[in-house]
């Protein structure tokens, strides 16, 4: 019941739970997503430091990849007491297919100084359930409990969560499980059904204002597919005690 084995000191093999949507034969990015966070978090070697928080994680998807081992990498571009950038790279079969760029900063008390996030989202009891495999096959959608609120086409809040780990058998903190979910966005709220417009996402960034709880976690999103081939994901993100931050997905439109 994980999405990945840790097989070396930084390779791991993906299991049947990450089966990609759009082809259930290529991994989905969701679950790599996750794993790039946890790395970086725990990634020791490379950072010498846990005293730093990300607010800021930058994806770049490079293409589909196979249901193969993948190598993480792990390095810091930019030192410092109390700001650091880190970038670590997923590499499957030799080639690189997600990068990450994440800015860490160190946490202090501004809890009276808090303020101007959204308003909550109903929560997930008052959501209705929502079986995501209506609409997209595989074993990463197969995997999440998904509840959703559908405004119209493009238009949705959804809550989603998964009892599945990460990495088998080691510990993983709320921030990566919650950057497994992110990718879920540009799937919940679909303007067009996949089997007639393809509409896949080469990034993801999301912004934090505060680390995510754990469990569920809220995605209020809108997805536009403008006039020549390009779309966005917008999505507010939420934990169940409020806001957390946002997220914005580039898309490929085009029929499928």
């Amino acid at each position: 019941m994980a999405y990945f084995r840790r097989t070396g000191a930084t390779t791991f093999d993906p299991t049947e739970h990450v089966g990609g949507a759009w082809r259930t034969d290529e991994q989905h990015v969701a679950p790599s997503l996750g794993l790039l966070a946890h790395v970086v978090e725990t990634d020791r070697a490379a950072r010498g430091r846990d005293d730093l928080a990300p607010t800021r994680l930058s994806y770049d998807i490079w293409g589909p990849y196979p249901l193969l081992t993948l190598d993480a990498r792990v390095r810091v571009l930019r030192p410092g007491r109390t700001v650091e950038l880190v970038e670590a790279e997923l590499l499957c079969d030799g080639r690189c297919v997600i990068t990450l760029r994440a800015w860490l900063t160190r946490t202090s008390d501004t809890a009276a100084l808090a303020g101007g996030a959204p308003g909550p989202l109903a929560e997930p009891g008052a959501t209705p359930p929502w079986d995501p495999a209506t609409v997209w096959p595989g074993g990463f959608i197969e995997s999440i409990e998904v509840r959703r609120s559908l405004v119209e086409p493009g238009r949705a809040t959804v809550w989603a969560r998964t009892d599945h780990g990460l990495v088998e058998g080691e510990d993983v903190g709320a921030l990566a499980r919650a950057a497994g979910l992110l990718d879920a966005a540009n799937g919940m709220s679909v303007r067009a059904h996949p089997r007639e417009v393809a509409f896949p996402n080469v990034d993801l960034t999301a912004h934090l204002h505060r680390a995510p709880g754990s469990g569920w976690l809220g995605l209020d999103t809108t997805v536009t597919f403008g006039p020549t081939g390009a779309g966005l994901t917008r999505s507010t993100l939420h934990d169940e005690q409020g806001s957390i931050g946002a997220l914005a997905q580039s898309l490929v439109v085009r029929p499928a």
